[in-house]
């Protein structure tokens, strides 16, 4: 099996579980980024027990299931994505140096790249998870607002393909681009960063790296945050009642955001995404490296130095084999 092969299949396992372990931290956040009414002044343990009471226990799950559609191939490609780009960037740059800057540029570059072939399906779990409905044994009955209720995935993508296109699968596409090349290219740096004043003894230690992955995404999600609250208001403008006209544009989302609802809500739900992403970040990085051990996928330094020693065959003049000198 091809080594980016086994990348993808080691990053999609490691995205999945991941984001299903959190996935009540993700409902709660996306209710306060998008400011559903009901949830503005409960907090945290309150809006837990109100989707407990209305909703039961699958509340917590809500969208869950198009967010692992949409993790599984994001964090295949993601992973994978950064490990091609730092061997292309390393085979096409020898001289560049292997230091943190490397892993700037190519984890920026493989967020872009994994955010631009699934924001489909991210849009579609925002949509999901922002309708509050009560639910029943039979049946799904609507709320006293007047909010469109999707029934599943599928349902969720028809109609939003009917009503303004294939533009419509990409709303919020632009912040999303925004904050993904930051946030990627800066968790990776500050991983990386990290470890490297780690002594070696302790540098293959699965709790070193949990340690350094948390932190360097809690960093990066903090630079880069209120990006992804614009994202999340663009994706369900349609279902905010209470907006009087369309927000175009990321800019003007922002300060509208900043003017009319202060700019406080830029940082909305950022202490449940500190609460998110610590144990995300960890299980991710610990299924990840279990799965690349299981699938025997070489180390880092080792596809690299593959790589460099590849290139500088290709510099090296040709000369006659073994076999014609001899001849």
């Amino acid at each position: 099996m091809p080594v980016f092969v086994k990348e993808l299949i080691a990053g999609g396992v490691a995205g999945g579980f991941a984001k299903t372990v959190v996935a009540p931290l993700e409902r709660v956040k996306i209710l306060f980024q998008t400011r559903r009414a009901e949830f503005q002044s409960l907090g945290l343990l309150g809006s837990f027990s109100k989707i407990a009471k209305t909703e039961g226990v699958l509340g917590f799950y809500r969208g869950n299931g198009a967010s692992v559609a949409r993790i599984v191939p994001y964090a295949a490609l993601h992973y994978m994505a950064y490990e091609e780009y730092r061997r292309w960037i390393i085979l096409g740059f020898p001289d560049a140096g292997r230091g943190p800057v490397l892993d700037l540029i190519a984890g920026s570059f493989a967020g872009g790249t994994a955010v631009l072939f699934t924001y489909p399906l991210d849009l579609v779990r925002t949509k999901l998870a922002y309708q509050v409905v009560e639910s029943s044994k039979t049946s799904v009955k609507r709320h006293a607002q007047k909010d469109l209720v999707y029934n599943g995935i599928r349902d969720c993508f028809s109609k939003i393909y009917k009503e303004v296109g294939i533009r419509g699968l990409y709303r919020g596409v632009a912040p999303s681009l925004y904050g993904i090349f930051p946030y990627a290219g800066l968790k990776f740096y500050f991983y990386e960063e990290m470890k490297r004043h780690v002594s070696e003894d302790h540098k293959k230690d699965i709790t070193v790296k949990l340690v350094c992955g948390s932190v360097a995404g809690l960093l990066g999600q903090t630079f880069t945050y209120p990006l992804d609250v614009v994202r999340r208001q663009m994706q369900v403008q349609r279902l905010m009642a209470s907006e009087s006209r369309p927000m175009i544009g990321t800019f003007e989302t922002l300060v509208t955001i900043a003017r009319t609802q202060g700019w406080k809500q830029l940082f909305s739900g950022l202490s449940i995404n500190y609460l998110k992403v610590v144990p995300s970040v960890a299980i991710g990085f610990t299924v990840y490296d279990v799965m690349k051990a299981y699938l025997q996928v070489p180390s880092r330094d080792e596809t690299a130095s593959s790589s460099e020693v590849a290139a500088a065959r290709r510099k090296l003049p040709s000369s006659p084999s073994l076999s014609q000198t001899h001849q």
